[in-house]
């Protein structure tokens, strides 16, 4: 048996949806009422639903073979499995973005920037890249708030259409990466399930 991390929320139903694309009978994923461990009803395959964190948690400590995450869960929190393939759904990028009238002069001066995100460890790494001295401030509710209020310079953030943004008069200054949902394997299962694995992983790749 192989057992499937899948994420809640924002690519919950096109997940779903290629997992029947695939041939595989993922109606109880359908139907879940309260249930936390799911049946794929015409092969060996146990999933489980849970907060895309914990996807990786999950792969990583092995309780898990298979798991479907957006990469953005990837850059944040991933550190040791295999990322095997890209599903090509649940796009989006992650930008740095801020004030309208402030986008010219974002990186004049010699003040250390302030910069406020839900994604902590994909800011730090982007900005000492680029050799930016920033602090970080994280936040887990509407992040556009942070340079409305004058608390951040700018924020680090996923981005869809970019309406949320304008809507509150602020613009993408830069693109950082591009995102969608990937599969990703635990690092022992790729050996000792390795027949599953594949056969999991190619009948996915066939239908994208």
């Amino acid at each position: 048996m192989i057992r499937l991390a899948l994420t809640k929320g924002r690519i919950e139903e096109e997940t779903v949806e290629i997992l029947h694309k695939s041939g595989y009978d993922a109606a109880e994923l359908t139907d879940k009422g309260r249930r936390l461990l799911f049946k794929i009803k015409n092969a060996d395959i146990e999933a489980v639903l849970a907060k895309a964190a914990d996807v990786i948690t999950y792969i990583e400590h092995g309780v898990c073979d298979i798991g479907i995450v957006g990469k953005d869960t990837i850059m944040e929190y991933g550190k040791s499995f295999y990322e095997v393939l890209d599903l090509n759904f649940g796009k989006c990028r992650f930008a740095l973005a801020g004030l309208k009238d402030k986008e010219k002069d974002f990186y004049e001066g010699y003040s250390q920037k302030v910069i406020a995100t839900k994604y902590p460890n994909v800011a730090k790494r982007y900005f000492t890249e680029n050799g930016v001295d920033v602090e970080i401030v994280k936040i887990d509710g509407s992040v556009e708030l942070a340079p409305i209020l004058g608390l951040s310079a700018a924020i680090v953030d996923i981005v869809e259409t970019g309406s949320t943004l304008k809507e509150n008069g602020l613009v993408i200054y830069e693109e950082i990466a591009r995102v969608s949902a990937r599969v990703i394997v635990n690092k022992a299962s790729i050996k000792l399930k390795k027949n599953e694995v594949d056969e999991f992983v190619g009948r996915i790749s066939r239908v994208i």
